[in-house]
């Protein structure tokens, strides 16, 4: 199989989907790599490290044109969709639940679709990162030069430490909590799974604090509350939120929001995408950070995480083709989005009342035994294909 990493064009993004070293792995397999130029290059990646890997350095054109399947870690972008064809398979973050245009132009294409976000079967290394560097970003946020109200994460002597609040305790979640944990914070960690917070507290040896996640449980430590990490994928049918606009009155001025999530519509009312070059904005008194792209920050070491976990995906779907692929992984059956015109992803239609179906139907498995895997969300969908192929 001829197979292309892409170079991500989407603003602020410097991740690649693969580096040298899967590169190499993927060649040594029998398959023929092909490279966009300076695909690598914003995580340190060079065009030649790639060749010396056994890639071929080409043109984007070259790369969508000839590929069998192709791969970028963001969405396909408007300029790209012009590349889509059929039978042509790709493997990106395309969230399509939230970008009905991208999922139109996938289907008109014909072409074979995979979601990154809901194959990673250990949880995306993309999620760890955010969470991490969210937290970093979120302190810095705290600053009073950045206006924030300049507590210190840890405290001083004679003067405490910063009260955190993080909204949901899965990989994110966790993600932030062990951070700022290390760092000195007095932390709270809100979700809605009691056995989730009784195995987080337990590891970190009861020295963090748990509630249970609901709006009034959020209005009554906000005004405690020095900065407040969200964590939490809202589901798109939801109009309601976990907090308002004016709940963040109950906080000091000065205070921080890092929405990770960053979903449109999400958690939190005040929340607008932003971008790393103009990172914040203020909403009554509160400083909020909702960069949607934070893992673009650190673009080397989520590179090298994000690659390590694609890669067997990857080769299995190289080696065995992508209806095997699907029947020896759950997680790639899951993430499948779209196969030759037909949408195969259940949140998207739910969330866009596009009829839909089953990987397993569409592929002609679903008598065989599946590697079973979770559904990825929560979005529930009756809308069925009747009838296909």
């Amino acid at each position: 199989m001829i197979f292309g990493v892409l170079k991500d064009i989407k603003e602020g993004e410097n991740r690649v989907i693969c580096t040298p070293a899967e590169v190499a792995s993927i060649t040594a397999a029998g398959h023929t790599v092909l490279v966009q130029k300076d695909a690598g290059k914003g995580a340190g990646f060079s065009d030649a490290a790639y060749e010396k890997a056994g890639g071929r350095i080409a043109t984007a054109e070259e790369v969508w044109t000839t590929c069998d399947f192709v791969a970028k870690v963001k969405e396909i972008d408007p300029s790209e969709f012009g590349y889509l064809r059929e039978d042509l398979m790709i493997y990106c973050c395309i969230h399509p639940a939230g970008h009905p245009e991208e999922v139109q132009a996938i289907l008109d294409s014909k072409c074979i679709a995979i979601t990154a976000e809901d194959s990673h079967r250990y949880g995306s290394p993309n999620c760890e990162a955010a969470g991490k560097q969210g937290a970093l970003f979120g302190l810095e946020s705290m600053l009073t030069i950045n206006g924030g109200k300049g507590k210190f994460v840890g405290g001083f002597a004679g003067a405490p430490g910063m009260n955190v609040v993080i909204l949901g305790g899965g990989v994110v979640g966790q993600g932030a909590l062990s951070v700022l944990h290390a760092l000195g914070a007095n932390v709270t960690v809100m979700d809605i799974n009691i056995g989730l917070m009784r195995q987080l507290g337990e590891r970190y040896n009861q020295k963090i604090n748990t509630m249970y996640c609901t709006r009034e449980n959020i209005a009554s430590v906000l005004p405690q509350t020095d900065l407040i990490i969200n964590c939490v994928k809202w589901p798109k049918q939801r109009k309601d939120f976990l907090i308002t606009k004016d709940m963040l009155k109950l906080m000091e001025p000065g205070s921080v929001l890092v929405d990770i999530s960053n979903d449109d519509p999400g958690a939190i009312e005040s929340s607008h995408e932003t971008h790393h070059d103009d990172p914040r904005y203020v909403v009554n008194g509160v400083v909020h950070y909702c960069v949607s792209n934070i893992p673009g920050a650190v673009a080397h070491s989520t590179s090298v995480a994000l690659g390590c976990e694609t890669l067997p995906l990857l080769l299995n779907i190289m080696n065995n083709g992508i209806v095997e692929a699907c029947v020896s992984d759950g997680y790639i059956r899951r993430s499948l989005t779209a196969y030759k015109g037909y949408l195969t992803h259940e949140e998207t239609s739910g969330v866009q009342g596009r009829p839909w179906i089953r990987p397993e139907d569409i592929l002609g498995i679903a008598d065989r035994q599946l590697d079973p895997a979770p559904r990825a969300t929560v979005t529930r969908s009756n809308n069925f294909i009747t009838c296909c192929k």
